[in-house]
């Protein structure tokens, strides 16, 4: 029985405990990023609110990544985050503009809210830009 325990904590280990908690909403909007741009979406959901928009943005960029070249995904993965503007509205929101440098024109800016005491990327902020 004993075991039987240990195997699922394992299990249960490996998938819950694989990344870090962001410290704070820049931590999160930079592991966001940086796994969307590497195509990690695993990760990428990690560090989001998990509702049903936010899942279904994240589905989407996921399909529009898959159908990217390996020449642009590689571009993705080695271009690196600018951060414009980093602005604490309140306790628990904070905007983050950025580009990176594989699109320096495309301009884009998140929100990163503070939920049950874990700062994630809402998504859908993009939808209200």
């Amino acid at each position: 029985m004993r075991l039987k325990y240990l195997f699922f904590a394992a299990i249960a280990g490996c998938t819950t405990g694989s990344y870090e908690k962001a410290e704070n909403a820049q931590d999160a909007g930079r592991e966001f990023i940086r796994a969307t741009l590497e195509g990690d979406h695993k990760k990428a959901k990690f560090y989001m609110l998990q509702d049903t928009t936010n899942l279904l943005l994240m589905e989407k960029q996921q399909q529009n990544y898959n159908h990217l070249s390996m020449e642009e995904k590689r571009q993705h993965r080695e271009s690196n985050i600018r951060p414009l503007n980093i602005k604490k509205l309140n306790d628990s929101v904070t905007t983050y503009q950025y580009y990176t440098t594989y699109n320096p024109k495309d301009t884009t800016t998140i929100a990163i809210v503070k939920s049950n005491g874990n700062w994630l990327v809402d998504l859908k902020s993009i939808l209200t830009r």
